[in-house]
């Protein structure tokens, strides 16, 4: 990668792949830690230890943007009632061994205190923070990693698919303790962008297994107490099921559920996602950043969020002033007229955010679908040719984005180093005569109706699940597409549905398509290819079992040679050891995927923003976003009222 950081002062300058980061400057006045107010009451009672002792010895010290905050105040904010834990995620739930920094440009020490890569990059090494503590006091540290790694990642009953940020060529890490507090994670073949994965969302997975209280949970070190748990837990019917509800490997609803999860976040939850209509976390005592002048993050002492299950009535409160803070479902043309007319009764301004994913609108056919005879026509190239063409994407844009974005597949951002025009053009002219040409060669046959009759003489069709997410009209979307499909004979039947139902569908591999965004718009293209090739990501699931394949190979269902061949491209981009290298390797990889062109993208997205209190200050303009580059958890513990809160 080729580092030459400056950090808080110093510059660490290291050859090609080495990377030795240290931490934030040591403070000089440990003594003279501060604690927000509402915890003085607990230390002078004794439930709390003082400050000093509840940070670890160098904390993480956080680079402020108007300056040291204030203590104190409640977030509102909103969340949708059903499938929707990313938002708790992206809010409070980024806390990795190395993260971005908050402009996307640099990969900084987090948890960890200094990271080494070693010049080969098959080997990364991480010295944790001395004096980390769990949000119970109890420590973190070498043990808690490899309990992850031990009994959870290479356990094939809790991880019978290894994450594809741990694994290369299908090759899962090896993770040896060197120390209580050093990690070595070590592949078989070089992985040069291991670092800036872990700094995505994804990385989170060895840092969010607290031994001391997942361990009771375990057959290997509870196996005697097992069955009276399992007594006590009747939905649970076997241990694995009764770990897996005390934490989840994507941040889902167990890991939200479960209030006596230790973590190492800056808020804990004390009303869960369930069936409440909000959802309430409070100040983590023990959390490990603190500002330039001592004082423990974060500022904000809580965060409330109204569960809602429209986007229309989230718009409406914000106008009237019940949020502070908002984002996911109506940051979008659909509402932005509204919200940018309500900025002063709702007593908020707009802030710009830097998300720009590959497609706003994307349809996922089910290429590894259940259905023999569905599985044979999604995998069918033309036929995705013929679909895409039969789409009037520039109806669908001006109708329902009201003009805001433009016809494209999924793609690169034209403002990218790696735009491939090709990719994100072809295919998406309004052609039905085309399209019709295609399919009179695959289903020459209809039916009365006109609708095309498969090879067992059967109606071909589509069931197109549909859920109301992320402000996109994805319901106005489909009808639209369902009315082309029509005109050249394919049967699409629409099934709304929320995004909770959808989880568990392609968890289980049994959607026939839908709808979603794609992200890989710009940088993150690197690490998260999930809509150009199949890579077992959360949210994308075209492919499942080629995707379960690529990162065990004993696993899933061996793709076809051209699959393959995509992934072989891909492998080679993350062995690239130079920037240069990696570049062009990443080229030669987007043009595969148009090749295979594996998913019909709809419009070009369109620009993004979120509302915040115009009390609210520390809080970041421009900050980028993208599927797995949570927002604005990064920064959030730094945002404070500059006026008392309500």
């Amino acid at each position: 990668m080729g580092y030459q950081q400056k950090l808080r002062g110093f510059v660490v300058s290291t050859g090609l792949l080495t990377t030795v980061l240290l931490g934030a400057a040591l403070p000089a006045w440990a003594a003279d830690y501060k604690q927000a107010p509402m915890l003085d009451e607990q230390v002078k009672a004794g439930k709390l230890p003082a400050v000093a002792e509840r940070l670890p010895e160098h904390p993480y010290v956080e680079t402020m943007i108007d300056g040291v905050g204030k203590y104190g105040g409640t977030l509102r904010t909103t969340i949708l009632a059903n499938g929707d834990q990313y938002n708790l995620t992206r809010t409070i739930a980024n806390e990795l061994l190395v993260r971005w920094d908050p402009k996307w440009q640099k990969v900084m020490p987090s948890l960890a205190e200094e990271f080494k890569a070693s010049e080969d990059a098959t080997t990364y090494t991480f010295k944790l923070r001395k004096g980390l503590k769990w949000s119970d006091g109890q420590p973190f540290n070498a043990d808690d990693i490899m309990f992850w790694y031990e009994d959870v990642f290479m356990n094939p009953a809790l991880s019978p698919a290894k994450n594809p940020t741990f694994t290369v060529a299908g090759k899962p890490v090896k993770v040896t303790k060197i120390d209580d507090l050093t990690v070595e994670f070590k592949f078989e073949s070089p992985y040069g962008l291991f670092i800036q994965q872990l700094a995505y969302g994804q990385g989170h997975l060895p840092v969010i297994y607290p031994k001391h209280y997942l361990k009771q949970f375990h057959e290997k070190y509870n196996k005697d107490g097992i069955p009276a748990l399992l007594k006590a837990n009747p939905a649970a019917g076997d241990w694995v099921a009764l770990f897996n509800s005390k934490v989840s490997l994507t941040f889902q609803p167990p890991f939200w559920q479960n209030l006596a999860l230790p973590t190492l976040n800056p808020w804990i939850l004390t009303v869960p996602y369930a069936d409440s209509e909000r959802v309430v976390a409070t100040r983590n005592p023990y959390y490990w950043k603190v500002d330039t002048a001592g004082n423990q993050l974060p500022y904000i002492d809580g965060i409330t969020w109204a569960k809602l299950d429209d986007p229309q009535l989230m718009a409406l409160k914000m106008t009237s002033g019940e949020f502070d803070f908002a984002f996911r479902h109506i940051n979008n043309s659909t509402f932005k007229s509204v919200l940018f007319d309500g900025q002063k009764t709702g007593n908020y301004k707009f802030v710009d955010v830097k998300d720009l994913p590959a497609n706003d609108a994307v349809i996922l056919l089910n290429l590894n679908s259940t259905d023999p005879v569905k599985k044979k026509i999604f995998q069918n190239k033309d036929f995705r040719i013929a679909l895409s063409q039969s789409i009037n994407r520039q109806e669908i844009i001006d109708l329902v984005y009201v003009g805001q974005g433009a016809p494209a597949q999924v793609a690169v951002q034209p403002e990218h180093e790696l735009f491939n025009e090709r990719e994100a053009k072809q295919y998406t002219e309004f052609d039905p005569k085309a399209s019709m040409a295609i399919l009179d060669k695959i289903m020459p046959k209809k039916d009365a109706e006109g609708f095309r009759l498969d090879e067992t003489g059967k109606r071909f069709t589509i069931n197109f699940m549909v859920a109301d997410v992320f402000g996109l009209s994805y319901p106005d979307v489909m009808q639209m597409v369902q009315k082309y499909a029509k005109e050249v004979g394919i049967d699409i039947q629409l099934r709304t549905t929320d995004r909770a139902r959808l989880n568990t569908m392609w968890a289980a591999n049994e959607q026939d398509a839908y709808i979603w965004n794609c992200v890989g718009g710009l940088s993150e293209v690197y690490t998260d290819p999930r809509c150009y090739m199949p890579f077992q990501k959360a949210d994308i699931f075209f492919a499942m079992k080629w995707s379960e394949w690529y990162s065990n190979h004993a696993t899933g269902e061996e793709p076809p040679e051209n699959i393959k061949a995509l992934m072989a491209a891909y492998d080679k981009v993350n062995a690239a050891v130079t920037d240069d290298d990696r570049r062009q390797k990443m080229k030669d990889f987007l043009n595969l995927s148009a090749d295979n062109f594996l998913n019909i993208g709809i419009s070009r997205p369109m620009p993004k923003y979120m509302m915040t209190s115009t009390n609210l200050k520390n809080v970041v303009n421009g900050i980028p976003i993208t599927g797995n580059l949570w927002h604005p958890a990064p920064t959030l513990t730094q945002w404070y009222f500059d006026k008392p809160a309500k």
